[in-house]
C-alpha cells in the first residue's frame, strides 16, 4: 500500500539472513525483500552482496549506527575501572568476555574491572576485582566510559560470521574519547585504524599487554583518535546525509 521508496531498515542483519536460511523469521519473507526499493543494513560487507544477488534486494546499503557526539563528550574524571564492559547477557558473547576480560581479571587482581548489562546467571564466576551492575541506563553511558581506562568490545557470533557489522557502543566509547579493545572480525579496520584508534585483541595476554604496557600518553592518543575518527563519519548527521541519499538513489531507480 505504501507509496513511492518502500526502506526496510535490518539491524540485525545477520540474524535476519539467518532465521530466513532456517525458515524461521517471524517479522520478514524472503519473497518480500524484492519488493522494498532499497534494504539498508546494520551490517556492510559482503553481506549487502548476498541481500542483492540471492535475496533479489534491487539495492541494499548499510546504514551503521550512530552516536550522537555532543551527548558523549570526552571526560576528564579520574579513571574509576581499567577495563570497563556494558552490555546484555549473550550466550555466544559469554566466551570471549570470559577471554578477555574474566581472565585477565583473575590474572590481574591489582587492576579494577566492571561488566554492566542484565541477564547475566548465577553461575558466572565473576572474580573479586569485577564490580557489577545490572544496568547502566542510556543518558549514563557517557559518564561510565568516561571513567574507564579502557572498554571491552565483544560482537554476537552472527555479526562475527558476517562481519563488517560495528556495534553502537564501539561508537558511543570512541566519541568519549574511551579507548577500545575489541575483538576481531572483518571489516573492523575498514572504520577503525588498528593500534591508532582501536586496540584488538585475541586472548587474556593481549588484553593484560595493553592494561599493564600502555602509558597515558599513548592511551589518550588513541582516545583522540577514536572521537576523530567518529566526529568524521559516524555521528547521527553523517548517518542522515546517508539515507537521504540511499533514498534518493532508490527514487531514482524507480523512474
Amino acid at each position: 500500500m505504501a507509496r513511492g521508496v518502500k526502506a526496510f531498515y535490518d539491524i540485525d542483519t545477520p540474524v535476519t539472513l539467518a532465521a530466513l536460511d532456517a525458515g524461521r523469521c517471524d517479522y520478514l519473507s524472503a519473497d518480500l525483500i524484492p519488493g522494498y526499493g532499497v534494504y539498508l543494513s546494520f551490517t556492510g560487507g559482503p553481506t549487502l552482496e548476498r541481500l542483492e544477488r540471492h535475496h533479489g534486494s534491487p539495492m541494499a546499503r548499510a546504514l551503521y549506527c550512530c552516536v550522537d557526539p555532543a551527548l558523549y563528550p570526552p571526560s576528564r574524571r579520574p579513571a574509576r575501572w581499567d577495563l570497563s564492559y556494558l552490555g546484555t547477557f549473550s550466550a555466544d558473547r559469554q566466551p570471549v568476555l570470559d577471554r578477555l576480560l574474566v581472565e585477565p581479571a583473575r590474572r590481574a587482581p591489582h587492576l579494577r574491572f566492571v561488566v554492566a548489562g542484565p541477564q547475566y546467571p548465577d553461575t558466572v564466576d565473576w572474580p573479586a576485582n569485577v564490580e557489577r551492575f545490572n544496568h547502566v541506563s542510556p543518558p549514563d553511558h557517557p559518564e561510565f566510559y568516561g571513567v574507564s581506562r579502557f572498554t571491552l568490545n565483544v560482537t554476537r557470533a552472527d555479526m562475527v560470521r558476517a562481519g563488517w557489522s560495528p556495534s553502537v557502543r564501539l561508537f558511543e566509547a570512541a566519541a568519549c574519547a574511551t579507548p577500545v579493545i575489541s575483538d576481531r572480525w572483518d571489516g573492523i579496520e575498514a572504520i577503525f585504524s588498528a593500534g591508532r584508534t582501536i586496540l584488538l585483541a585475541e586472548a587474556a595476554e593481549d588484553v593484560l599487554s595493553v592494561l599493564d604496557e600502555v602509558g597515558e600518553d599513548r592511551r589518550q592518543a588513541i582516545g583522540r583518535g577514536a572521537r576523530a575518527t567518529v566526529l568524521d563519519a559516524h555521528t547521527a548527521a553523517h548517518r542522515a546525509a546517508e539515507l537521504e541519499g540511499h533514498l534518493l538513489a532508490a527514487g531514482r531507480r524507480l523512474g
